[in-house]
């Protein structure tokens, strides 16, 4: 039996586990990683944040040779895609990604080692019931998989997003069950390859967690595109056999279609790590409960991520991964958790950082609203993307920025001013005196900022 000492042992190789491993490895710490996947980098990076993004740019540029480039005076014949090659450069920046992590490990003197890792106590972990890790600190960054439904069991034709993700053929039809980010940014690709797409959600609203008002003006955006969004659509069931599915929808004909993505959200994954075990509490959901520093209620146990709940993002998992390791060493571990973009990567996106307008109202706190549409924006008519606009909420009082969410081009990249100016503090006054570069979309955010005062320049 093979065994291994540190100074802490992480089990999981995704944003949060990584990241934790390199920090801690950089603050001189003696670093172990399990990882059961061949590659490093976790969901985001194998099925999840990288893959979708890199089909998405696949999808898009097809979807604008057949109908926008035209406008720019580009012509074409037929046109067509060749979906396998598409998914060859989609697996292509994975493992160049997932190399990348491997040579950060080697840099940062990182042992990693693979397999299904189970803790056994405080300070042991034992590696498919062979290796043992010995370590002063267990941190558990094992994320999280995606939920099931109790009537639509995982098959051939009912998916989740994983496989969602390498179909081999573009579906003839295919039904989205659930309206968050995932659903809706798969439901986006395949629509632009040529699908049939039905997305049903069970509220009344596409994007929960998002300012309300973006999402309306996003679902208007999704079905001009030909993506069919049936809110307040109850499914009963979801059958399937070997050349189509069929889904109940209550109070609606059943739909016929080849493929069914279940996109619901995710859940914990910590099967086979031994929580039990060893006393870990969770939560109802399953999600391991943490209080300050990420301390798990079994001394010398940390865990951070999508395994604990919250935002289940990877920049959340990523920043909390660091704060754990700077609280193990007695540093500032303080994560503004305001402060956390939340992203939708569609045509428009949409993004959303600090409170919405629907918290604010449910809090009775007073504020005011700032408002600039990307339609009046210079750059974003060059572009040829005007739908949309930026919202800012500010302290009726002091001014101080509460929110901004945006729908529109590129909006995942203008949305971190937000989050910076909600870290620092800032005003909506503050930002409305930056200097802008001009022409460009970051002049909507001033503009938007300039609103709350009522003092737009450019509308």
């Amino acid at each position: 039996m093979e065994r291994y000492e540190a100074d802490i042992v992480v089990v999981g190789g995704g944003p949060g586990g990584y990241v934790a491993s390199i920090k801690a490895a950089q603050e001189g710490m003696k670093v172990v990683c399990v990882e059961k996947e061949a590659l490093l980098g976790g969901t985001c990076l194998r099925v999840g944040c990288i893959p979708t993004k890199a089909l998405l740019e696949t999808s898009l540029r097809f979807y604008e040779a057949k109908k926008v480039f035209h406008e720019h005076g580009i012509a074409f014949g037929d046109i067509s895609i060749d979906l396998k090659k598409a998914m060859k450069r989609k697996e292509r920046i994975v493992n160049t990604l997932a190399g990348g992590i491997s040579q950060l490990f080697k840099k940062n003197k990182i042992t990693r080692l693979k397999g299904q890792a189970k803790i056994i106590s405080p300070s042991e972990v034992v590696i498919d019931e062979g290796t043992v890790v010995q370590a002063r600190h267990i941190l558990i960054a094992t994320g999280s998989k995606p939920a099931g439904l109790p009537f639509a069991k995982f098959g051939k034709r009912i998916n989740t997003s994983d496989e969602a993700l390498a179909y081999e053929e573009c579906p003839k039809h295919l039904v989205v069950i659930g309206a968050g980010a995932v659903g809706l940014e798969l439901a986006m690709i395949w629509n632009r390859l040529g699908a049939k797409v039905t997305v049903l959600e069970v509220m009344d609203r596409i994007l929960l967690g998002f300012d309300l008002d973006m999402t309306k003006k996003a679902l208007k955006a999704f079905e001009a595109q030909g993506i069919e969004i049936r809110l307040g659509a109850k499914v009963l069931a979801v059958h399937e056999d070997d050349e189509k599915a069929l889904v109940e929808v209550e109070g609606q004909e059943s739909i016929q279609c080849d493929r069914v993505l279940v996109g619901v959200g995710r859940a914990p994954n910590t099967d086979g790590l031994g929580c039990e075990e060893v006393g870990i509490t969770k939560d109802k959901k399953g999600f391991i409960v943490v209080v300050k520093g990420y301390k798990t209620n079994v001394g010398g146990i940390f865990a951070v991520g999508d395994v604990i709940g919250g935002l289940m993002l990877a920049h959340k998992a990523m920043e909390e991964g660091v704060m754990c390791i700077n609280g193990l060493l007695g540093k500032f571990a303080e994560l503004n958790y305001d402060a956390i973009p939340r992203i939708c990567y569609t045509e428009p996106e949409v993004a959303s950082v600090g409170k919405t307008e629907e918290e604010l109202k449910a809090e009775n706190r007073e504020y005011k609203v700032g408002r600039f549409p990307f339609r009046a924006n210079g750059r974003a008519h060059t572009m040829g993307y005007i739908d949309g606009e930026v919202k800012v909420l500010a302290d009726a009082k002091s001014d101080k920025l509460l929110g901004m969410h945006m729908v529109g081009p590129r909006a995942s990249e203008l949305i971190a001013l937000g989050g910076m100016a909600l870290e620092f503090g800032a005003s909506s006054e503050d930002i409305a005196m930056l200097c802008e570069p001009h022409p460009t979309l970051e002049e909507a955010i001033k503009e938007a900022c300039l609103a709350v005062a009522s003092k737009t320049i450019h509308l």
